[in-house]
């Protein structure tokens, strides 16, 4: 399953720049979108993973010129971190031979690692996400759309064939986070604090950061804790969304809240197995809210900045849109019920946001006005929306 959008932004890329990073959590499918891509264009593909294919590169100018002419694709990448600096090199010799585009195709599972090492390549490289499907990527039917809140938009999770396998598979996943690619970019977290507390950050699913708080149930400092947050949203594993600031005489909420971006592995921690159970689980709420913040960020354009608004008396909106070229927001609200009711507080966002367009996302399918200048409008088509900006 390899999603239409995410090749295409490959490809645009690749006729743009000379190196191209794809980014995504482990297992979301970047190694078979790569090798897609390979098979198009002639490629030469190397997992840097395999001794074998690392030692191809022992030589890496000798290597690139005898492949000058095809597209080379660099997985695992982060296993030598130290070929960033020569592909600098390598770039600008090509630039000056006219062969300044499509050069290299780069992979990664953790960003923030991943940017730091490639900051040699500044101003020769584009970065593309590839995030899980999401609702524009899978059937647009009811049972494909609770399959995929359910078990998340891990390829093998969506695809498995049963609830249990897809449970398996997301707590194998889990371990393997915990075991191996932690201890890789950090090697000094324990892998069990680091456990507790993500499972932590999955029961308050949505929650203002409160670092003082979850260091005095895990017997660590606060920032310990922050840092460790940093390791999960490096590894691309949770989003920490920043309050949205305003010219208005509030307190505003200054903390960001942090969601567990694959709703699969939010379930997964908290030993959520099915629908069933989720519908009478507390996080059944917050899950959804995240999981329509997940889908509409995953469509959107990536000059669209996101955030939220809270203020101390309540006025409150889950997911602010400010939108390249515009200077009023779009600004929304989530439901989960079929018969939305707009709340005090969103109204209230609204306004102090002198928002240009007001959206309540909910459970249901039809698209009508709920208020003047608000409309309910389903999570599908609030996700092509944002996707056709």
């Amino acid at each position: 399953m390899i999603p239409r959008r995410a090749s295409a932004e490959v490809l645009a890329a690749l006729r743009r720049e000379a190196v191209v990073a794809l980014l995504g959590p482990r297992q979301t499918g970047k190694t078979t979108l790569a090798r897609a891509i390979a098979e198009q264009s002639d490629a030469v593909v190397l997992d840097l993973e395999s001794s074998v294919d690392r030692d191809q590169l022992a030589d890496l100018p000798f290597f690139v010129r005898a492949n000058q002419d095809r597209l080379v694709v660099l997985d695992e990448i982060h296993k030598m971190p130290e070929i960033f600096a020569e592909l600098r090199v390598l770039v600008d010799e090509g630039r000056r031979l006219g062969k300044g585009v499509g050069r290299f195709l780069v992979l990664g599972s953790a960003s923030i690692p991943f940017l730091r090492q490639s900051e040699s390549l500044a101003g020769r490289i584009e970065y593309v996400d590839l995030g899980p499907l999401n609702l524009l990527e899978v059937e647009p039917t009811f049972e494909a759309a609770t399959r995929l809140w359910v078990g998340g938009g891990l390829p093998l999770s969506f695809l498995a064939k049963s609830d249990e396998n897809s449970m398996i598979y997301r707590r194998n996943l889990v371990r393997t986070y915990l075991e191996r690619d932690a201890p890789e970019f950090y090697p000094r977290i324990p892998p069990l604090t680091l456990e507790r507390l993500w499972t932590m950050l999955a029961h308050a699913q949505g929650g203002l950061l409160n670092a003082a708080r979850l260091a005095s149930g895990l017997g660590i400092s606060a920032p310990t804790v922050v840092s460790y947050v940093d390791l999960l949203a490096g590894l691309l594993l949770v989003r920490r969304l920043p309050p949205r600031h305003a010219n208005v005489n509030k307190r505003l909420v200054k903390s960001p809240r942090v969601y567990v971006r694959d709703s699969g592995l939010v379930h997964s921690l908290l030993r959520v197995t099915d629908l069933d159970a989720l519908l009478s689980h507390p996080v059944v709420g917050p899950s959804w809210e995240g999981f329509v913040i997940e889908t509409i960020l995953g469509n959107a354009p990536w000059e669209v900045l996101p955030s939220f608004y809270r203020t101390a008396n309540g006025a409150e909106a889950d997911l602010v849109l400010d939108l390249p070229g515009n200077l009023r927001p779009w600004v929304i609200e989530i439901k989960r019920s079929s018969s939305p009711r707009l709340s005090r507080g969103f109204a209230i966002a609204r306004r102090d946001l002198n928002a240009e367009r007001a959206f309540v996302v909910y459970g249901g399918d039809q698209r009508f006005p709920i208020q003047r200048g608000v409309e309910a409008i389903s999570l599908r088509e609030m996700a092509t929306l944002v996707r056709d900006l």
